[in-house]
């Protein structure tokens, strides 16, 4: 093992030092994103286990010399063949990782209406909460959720207070579902966002907060959720779960979270994470 280690450096030291630090750069990123992007999923567990069984593994063999050639035979084959497992465990993952690929869009819409729109939904939420009709509204930023809107009703109509009262009115078909809002327009109702599942939620939140928290996970949307038994606002982004806002905390929020403020600004004000969120909840 040692020889091998030797051998590595020897090697190493044949490069240019610019090429060895490009190298060790781009290696970084892509395993700091890799480790952002499956943070808080049960693809991170997995990893975590996975890496874990294997450097032990790795290390039993190299000690054991040529005592434990056989086993060294099984490893590698076992990595060949976990190499195409990983394929079928981490395939939401994957979708998750394709979808994001594939829709984020380069340059925002000039122009986006976002005073209207947070406005026409302060109205809706503050009448939803006052009267305990549940809503659950997503706005769309960079990640495009062309894919939900697809499974749900779509209308690309004008937003209005009216509109979204109509929709998420006690009796109307769509009332259930969430709402997806794109450029200032509702773009489709009725439209299932995926579950959080992480099982950690509080017993008193129901479906409209764990489909906030997923949807938050797997895409930059700004989600906006109305308690139907309780009427307590919260809103979800990128994993957060922040509650107990007003209409004019909404307004504020969302204004910050939809407009041109700095990403470290929202950083600021969204600390608080789901996880500590949960902790202060019990």
């Amino acid at each position: 093992m040692s020889d091998a280690f030797a051998s590595y450096l020897n090697r190493i030291a044949s490069y240019s030092w610019w090429i060895i630090l490009l190298e060790m750069l781009l290696i970084g990123i892509v395993v700091h994103s890799v480790i952002e992007f499956l943070r808080g999923t049960r693809g991170a567990r997995l990893v975590k286990g996975a890496f874990l069984f294997l450097v032990i593994a790795y290390v039993i063999i190299k000690l054991g010399g040529d005592r434990l050639n056989r086993i060294e035979f099984l490893y590698s084959r076992l990595l060949f063949f976990g190499t195409f497992a990983l394929i079928v465990v981490f395939q939401p993952e994957l979708r998750r990782a394709l979808l994001r690929l594939g829709e984020a869009r380069l340059f925002r819409v000039v122009g986006n209406p976002i005073r209207p729109t947070v406005m026409a939904l302060c109205q809706t939420v503050g009448y939803c909460s006052k009267n305990r009709i549940g809503a659950l509204i997503a706005v769309e930023r960079d990640v495009g959720l062309g894919g939900l809107i697809e499974n749900g009703t779509q209308l690309n109509a004008n937003l209005t207070p009216e509109l979204l009262n109509t929709i998420f009115w006690p009796g109307s078909i769509l009332h259930d579902m969430g709402v997806v809002i794109r450029s200032g327009k509702v773009a489709a109702a009725g439209v299932q966002f995926p579950l959080d599942e992480g099982g950690e939620l509080s017993q008193e939140m129901g479906s409209r907060h764990r489909a906030a928290l997923g949807l938050s996970q797997e895409t930059d949307a700004v989600i906006v959720v109305v308690s139907e038994e309780t009427g307590i606002i919260s809103v979800a982004e990128k994993g957060r779960l922040i509650r107990n806002l007003t209409p004019e905390g909404l307004e504020s929020l969302l204004t910050e979270l939809l407009g041109k403020t700095s990403t470290a600004a929202s950083s600021r004000r969204l600390s608080v994470s789901r996880e500590e969120f949960l902790a202060s909840d019990r």
